[in-house]
């Protein structure tokens, strides 16, 4: 078993598997970083490299990078939960189950705003008894637009909190993503406009800390991956319209076109 390269075709017959990827040229392969960071199943292995190691090593990082005397480490289910549990193993902070996730509600990240307010709100629930009075390390997989993490300390703190210190086991979000992800603009990213120590003021937190973006080659063990949300380094040009609709755009324009040649044709025949 492997993975299927970029832009392979597998054909399956009676006579057995054929590949063919002569058609994608001989272009450097760069799969996204993300994946291993929110995307991807803990369970997983991509390329030879265990999600689930990768998520723990991003928690260990945290630990070194941004240390903070706590009570309990807290992961975000679910892609929260391995890095809280690497960031435990190298403090030596407990681990603990502090948020239960709601397992009929799809995810945030890639939901579309008004559904994302509303699932947000009815996603976790908070565990009292492990929450109040405790000083907790939160952990979670990114900060796109910041609604999530707002609401996520605000719940903590409803449940009794001391202090909340929150922690993501990536680095800031900073370019959009023209590769299928729902981050089209600049607009649309907390990071862009404003700093570290302000954001955690923003979401409630009492501090804030994010993976170093010169860290994420340690997460698989290569430098040969799609960073460009973190970095700004695209692998591929970009395109001028960025719009999620330009292809049925362009298509309708197409539909147009054909359509009045179609009708000049119809008008010519006439004619003669």
């Amino acid at each position: 078993m492997r993975d299927v390269e970029p832009g392979e075709i597998l054909v399956f017959s009676k006579g057995g598997i054929t590949s063919r990827k002569e058609h994608c040229g001989t272009k450097d392969k760069r799969p996204c970083i993300f994946e291993y960071i929110y995307f991807a199943r803990p369970d997983s292995v991509i390329d030879k490299v265990s999600v689930h190691a990768s998520r723990l090593r991003a928690g260990r990082i945290l630990a070194q990078t941004h240390p903070v005397p706590a009570d309990i480490v807290i992961g975000v289910p679910d892609s929260g939960l391995d890095a809280a549990l690497g960031y435990s193993q190298e403090s030596g902070i407990p681990y603990g189950m502090g948020l239960i996730k709601n397992k009929y509600i799809g995810r945030t990240f890639i939901t579309p705003k008004d559904a994302r307010l509303d699932k947000v709100n009815i996603k976790l629930s908070a565990i009292e008894e492990i929450i109040k009075n405790k000083r907790i390390v939160l952990i979670d997989d990114s900060i796109v637009r910041g609604t999530t993490s707002g609401r996520i300390v605000k719940l903590l703190r409803e449940a009794g909190a001391a202090e909340i210190h929150m922690r993501i086991s990536s680095p800031p979000f900073l370019h959009p993503c023209y590769y299928g992800t729902d981050i089209d603009s600049e607009d649309h990213l907390i990071a862009c406009k404003h700093p570290v120590s302000e954001i955690a003021r923003i979401i409630g937190a009492d501090s804030l800390g994010y993976l170093p973006l010169d860290s994420l080659k340690q997460l698989i063990g290569s430098d040969k991956f799609c960073s460009a949300c973190f970095s700004g380094t695209y692998p591929t040009p970009i395109p001028t319209d960025t719009r999620k609709d330009r292809f049925e755009r362009r298509l309708s324009e197409v539909a147009v076109q054909n359509s009045a040649s179609t009708a000049d044709t119809i008008d010519s025949d006439t004619e003669e």
